[in-house]
């Protein structure tokens, strides 16, 4: 009986512990314009990929062809296997890097989201 209890015990530790150090990246709700660029006719939205994505919400302007550049710095963690459902996206990406993803110009109202491939970290990309 004793030894179950420790057991359970250790469980629950390491569970709140888990939940405690994965909510780290998911502290960037709000919508963000910081993270984008215009070049050469293209808007170029940059989203950082290391313990979740941030931002997690980026406005972007509609019917303007666009470059999604994923950065990762040291990235281990389930952020690296990113997975854009509305582009038939999926690839693992560099522990350290940039991949850029080319996205057609999207109409006013179109919203995009990416996420890992567990569906544990995500952005969202609203064409305004």
């Amino acid at each position: 009986m004793k030894k179950t209890f420790i057991a359970i015990f250790i469980f629950v530790a390491a569970v709140i512990t888990g939940a405690i150090l994965f909510s780290g990246g998911e502290k960037d709700t709000g919508p963000s314009a910081n993270n984008i660029k215009i070049k050469d006719g293209k808007q170029i939205i940059t989203i950082n990929a290391k313990g979740g994505y941030t931002p997690r919400i980026t406005n972007a302007k509609a019917d303007m062809p666009t470059v999604i550049k994923i950065d990762t710095r040291g990235t281990f963690d389930c952020s690296s296997s990113l997975v854009i459902p509305a582009l038939n996206y999926r690839k693992n990406l560099p522990p350290s890097g940039e991949t850029l993803v080319d996205v057609p110009a999207q109409k006013a109202g179109t919203s995009i989201r990416g996420m890992c491939s567990m569906g544990m970290f995500s952005f969202n990309i609203n064409f305004n």
